[in-house]
Formats: C-alpha cells, sequence, structure tokens
C-alpha cells in the first residue's frame, strides 16, 4: 500500500487512477492539483481527492507515488515543478499517449531521479474529459504499456508493473520508440483519418444534409472524432514523425484503391475488400507481445 498519491491533473484519466487505487485499498490519502482550482475542488467534492493542493510541487511533498495526467506538452514544465521534491524511492508514472518526447522530457529535467519515472500509456479513456467522468473501472481489463528505459530503477518498475496489475490491467513493455511506432499505426492515425473525414464532409456545401443521412457505420468508424482537441493537438504534433510515415503508407494504400476504382477492375477491388474484411474478422484486442 502506498501512503500518499500526489496527482497532477484531476481529469478523466487521473481521476480514475484515484478511484481505482481507493477502491483497491492501495492509497491511504490522495493529493491532487490541476491547473483549475474549480477542478481540484470539484474532485474533492466527489472524493477522488482527499486533499487539495495549491501546487503540482505541493502535491508531491510527502507522496510516494506521483501520477502525471497532464497533456503531453505540459510534461517537461510539469517535471521542472516537482523534481525538488522527488526522492529516490518515489514512484513517479504518466498516463501519455506518446513515449519517446515524455521519456526526453524526464532525462533533460529528472537527471539524478531520472530511475524514478516509468512511462506508461494505459490503453483506455472516453472521448468525454474532466473529472466528472472518472470512472474506478476506467482500467479494469485494459492493457496498460510501461516503457522503461535503461536508466529506470527495477524497483519502482516493478512497483508500476505491480500497480497496474492490482487494477486489473494486462501490463506489456516495450521500448518507447516500439510503441510510438505501433500506436501511429493503430491509433494516432485512426484519429487523423476522423478528423479529417468529418471536417472533409462538413466543409462542403450540402455537408449538414450528408451528416444528417449518416448511420451507425458512420458513428462507429468516426466516434474518436470528438475526443479532446487540444490532447490530440498535442499527440499528433509531438509523434509527427512516425504519424507522417503512417500517413504515407496509407495514402499509398488508398490510392491503389482510388486506382482500382478508376480502372474498373472489380476483380482486384474485390480481393483488396476481402484481403481487408478477413483480417478485420479475424483481429481481437488481445494482449501483445513485447516490442523492442
Amino acid at each position: 500500500m502506498f501512503e500518499q498519491l500526489g496527482l497532477i491533473g484531476c481529469g478523466l484519466m487521473g481521476g480514475s487512477f484515484a478511484l481505482a487505487l481507493k477502491r483497491a485499498g492501495l492509497v491511504k490519502r490522495v493529493v491532487g492539483y490541476s491547473k483549475s482550482p474549480s477542478t481540484t475542488e470539484r474532485a474533492r467534492q466527489m472524493g477522488v481527492i482527499d486533499v487539495e493542493a495549491p501546487s503540482a510541487l505541493l502535491a508531491v511533498s510527502g507522496a510516494d507515488i506521483v501520477l502525471l495526467a497532464v497533456p503531453v506538452s505540459a510534461t517537461e514544465a510539469t517535471f521542472k515543478a516537482i523534481r525538488h521534491l522527488v526522492t529516490p524511492t518515489t514512484l513517479i508514472m504518466d498516463v501519455g499517449s506518446t513515449k519517446r518526447d515524455v521519456v526526453d522530457a524526464a532525462r533533460r529535467v529528472l537527471r539524478d531521479h531520472l530511475g524514478c519515472f516509468v512511462p506508461a500509456h494505459p490503453i483506455t479513456g472516453k472521448e468525454v474529459s474532466g473529472v466528472e467522468h472518472a470512472d474506478a473501472d476506467l482500467y479494469t481489463g485494459k492493457q496498460v504499456i510501461l516503457t522503461p528505459i535503461e536508466r529506470t530503477f527495477t524497483v519502482q518498475l516493478q512497483k508500476a508493473v505491480d500497480v497496474w496489475t492490482a487494477l486489473g490491467c494486462d501490463v506489456l513493455k516495450m521500448s518507447p520508440q516500439s510503441h510510438d511506432a505501433a500506436y501511429a499505426a493503430v491509433s494516432h492515425l485512426p484519429h487523423l483519418i476522423a478528423f479529417a473525414l468529418i471536417n472533409s464532409i462538413s466543409g462542403q456545401a450540402q455537408g449538414k444534409d450528408y451528416l444528417s443521412l449518416a448511420g451507425p457505420g458512420f458513428r462507429d468508424f468516426t466516434r474518436i472524432a470528438a475526443s479532446d482537441p487540444k490532447m490530440w493537438r498535442d499527440i499528433l504534433i509531438a509523434n509527427r514523425e512516425e504519424l507522417l510515415e503512417q500517413s504515407k503508407i496509407f495514402q499509398a494504400t488508398l490510392h491503389s484503391l482510388e486506382k482500382l476504382i478508376s480502372s474498373g477492375d472489380g476483380d482486384a477491388l474485390e480481393a483488396g475488400i476481402d484481403h481487408a474484411s478477413h483480417t478485420r474478422a479475424n483481429w481481437r484486442i488481445t494482449p501483445l507481445k513485447a516490442l523492442k
């Protein structure tokens, strides 16, 4: 059990983590900080946190586990704000969707305490944000990717594995580079495509009429376009190299299908659709093997 969780960012992800820790009996006290005082106050009223901290530094004071649930672009500034009260036994984690930029920020700022940081990416979330949507079950049965580096302390890494496992998560370890390459393909690019599709339709003169005719398939396909704009702005920019590489591959594949449609090559078009249909029909969300 941890004595105190220092929660920096009392929104959906951070709030859900605090609630899950409390329900599992893994923490005695939660001290929380958010840039918005109203968010922190709401978190306390909901029982997500026990104490409101006036700063990120004071949220970390006395904490043996710290969670950064802030936009990835705010990670470095947050490290700078808290580093003076980090101890060699503190476990620090984040929940960011990109990892190389977060690790680079930790290298620049944490220095002697770099080993305390275990980068984490829980594969979960909602299209809505805010502490009012915090859910103790958000992480249950989900995958969590840990991306330790060569200087990560073994003790802290094991603590991180134990915490997420106790919350009902499947834990996988991989390098920050492998993480960002994989999630550019299966998460960041799909979001980019969903954003572009919605904008391409809504930007047409008859876009509203077209959208009014859309059915369940369109709803399911574009669900992620309703995601938080600021968060996804940060993610797409932070992982732009891997994302743009995946976008090129996607565009080449789309162009190939367009050529088959243009030429009327029905057999080849059907083969391409069949390949996609077969791949999707046999895909399941299952624990991955570690990528190096």
